[in-house]
C-alpha cells in the first residue's frame, strides 16, 4: 500500500519520462546506501517456494516472475531491481552505439486503460557503457538477460553486424540474451520478422554466440527472439518456424502493439507501442499458437497485459514457462511481485498441481 498511496500520486504528477528516469535512480542510490538492499529486501522481497522455483536452459529461477526489458535500458538499478521480488529480469534494449531515441515527449500513460504508450526508439548508452554498468555489480542475485538491438541508422541489410556487436561486448555479462526484433519504434524493425531477412539474422546470432562460446571456454549461453503480438497468423508461422530452424533457445511472446481497440483515453491516438492490460489477452492468445506451432519443445517468456495472478496463470497454462511485468509495475508498484507469487501458488493448488513445471501448458493436455 506504500506504493499506492505515497510513490504512485508523486509519481503520476510527474512527465512520465522524469518518472522513470527518478524511479531507476532511486533504486540505484538505494542499494548504494549502508543496509539499502536489505532494507529494500525486508519491504518487496518475495519468500522463496520450491512450487515456483524452476531450472530453464541451465538457469536457475527462484519464481517465474521478470522485469520486461524497457525499464532499466542501461542496467542501472540492477541491484535495486533484484530485491523486489523478481525471478530474473531484462537489461535493455542496448545497441552497439548510443542513441538518443525519439523526440519528446515518448511515453504516454493511458489511466483509464491501464495501459502505457512509449515511442521511446531504444534510447540507451550504448554497449560500452553498460557493460561498466554490470561489471560494477558486486553482487549478482538473480539472472540478468541482455536485450539487444540495431541502431536506427543501421540499414536492415547489415542489422546482423549490430547483434554480433552486441554479443561480443557483453557475451561475458549476461546469463542470456535476448533478439529484439519487433520494437514498432525503430524503422523498418519489425521486417526483420520475416523471410529471408530473419533467417539470415538468427544466423549471424548463433554463429557469433558460438564464437563467443568458444573464445570464453564457456558452456553458453541461451538466446531468445522477442516477436511482436501483430504478426498474422500466416506470418507467426513463418516467423516460428523461422526461429525453431534456427537452433535458438526460446521466445518471448510479445511485444508492444500497434493496436488500438477499445481505449478511452485521448492518448490513445498518440503513436508509439501500446503496453498493458488491453494487451493482455491478444498475448496469451499468441503465447498458445506459438506453444502449439513448436509443440511445446521450445520454453516462452509470456509478457503483456499482466496485472494480477490469473493474468499471469493464463499465461502458464497458454504454454509460457515464465512471465515478464512492466506496465503493471507502474501502475501496482512493487508490491505487485508479491501478490502474484502468493497468486500463483494458490491458483496451482486450486488445480491439484504441486509444482508450475505441471501448469505449463496444460491448457493443451
Amino acid at each position: 500500500m506504500l506504493y499506492k498511496k505515497l510513490g504512485k500520486p508523486i509519481l503520476f504528477s510527474m512527465d512520465p519520462e522524469k518518472a522513470h528516469h527518478l524511479t531507476i535512480n532511486g533504486l540505484h542510490m538505494a542499494v548504494a546506501l549502508p543496509g539499502g538492499k536489505k532494507l529494500l529486501n525486508s519491504l518487496y522481497g518475495v519468500p522463496y517456494s520450491p512450487a515456483l522455483a524452476q531450472t530453464l536452459w541451465g538457469i536457475e529461477f527462484a519464481n517465474p516472475i521478470g522485469l520486461a526489458a524497457g525499464l532499466d535500458k542501461n542496467a542501472y538499478a540492477v541491484e535495486g531491481f533484484s530485491q523486489l521480488g523478481f525471478g530474473f529480469m531484462e537489461v535493455g534494449t542496448i545497441t552497439p552505439k548510443p542513441q538518443q531515441g525519439n523526440e519528446q515527449p515518448r511515453l504516454f500513460r493511458l489511466p483509464e486503460d491501464g495501459a502505457l504508450i512509449n515511442r521511446m526508439g531504444f534510447n540507451n548508452i550504448g554497449i560500452e557503457a553498460m557493460a561498466q554498468n554490470l561489471r560494477r555489480m558486486k553482487r549478482r542475485d538473480i539472472p540478468i538477460a541482455i536485450n539487444i538491438g540495431k541502431n536506427k541508422t543501421t540499414p536492415n541489410e547489415s542489422a546482423e553486424d549490430d547483434y554480433r556487436n552486441c554479443l561480443r561486448g557483453l557475451y561475458e555479462l549476461g546469463d542470456f540474451f535476448v533478439v529484439n526484433i519487433s520494437s514498432p519504434n525503430t524503422p523498418d524493425l519489425r521486417n526483420l520478422q520475416h523471410g529471408n531477412d530473419l533467417n539470415r539474422l538468427l544466423d549471424a546470432v548463433k554463429d557469433e554466440m558460438e564464437q563467443q562460446k568458444e573464445k570464453h571456454r564457456h558452456s553458453g549461453k541461451p538466446v531468445l527472439v522477442k516477436i511482436a503480438p501483430d504478426l498474422t497468423d500466416d506470418e507467426l508461422e513463418q516467423t516460428v518456424r523461422s526461429i525453431m530452424d534456427s537452433g535458438v533457445s526460446g521466445i518471448i511472446a510479445t511485444n508492444t502493439t500497434l493496436g488500438r481497440e477499445g481505449l478511452q483515453h485521448p492518448n490513445k491516438e498518440q503513436t508509439g507501442g501500446l503496453s498493458g492490460k488491453p494487451l493482455t489477452r491478444r498475448s496469451t492468445e499468441v503465447i498458445r499458437r506459438v506453444y502449439q506451432l513448436t509443440e511445446g519443445k521450445l520454453p516462452i517468456i509470456g509478457s503483456g497485459g499482466i496485472f494480477s495472478a490469473q493474468d499471469a496463470y493464463d499465461k502458464l497454462r497458454a504454454g509460457a514457462s515464465l512471465i515478464e511485468v512492466y506496465s503493471a509495475l507502474i501502475y501496482e508498484g512493487p508490491e505487485l511481485l508479491g501478490r502474484l507469487s502468493q497468486g500463483l501458488k494458490t491458483l496451482l493448488k486450486k488445480d491439484g498441481f504441486t509444482h508450475i513445471s505441471e501448469a505449463i501448458g496444460a491448457d493443451h493436455r
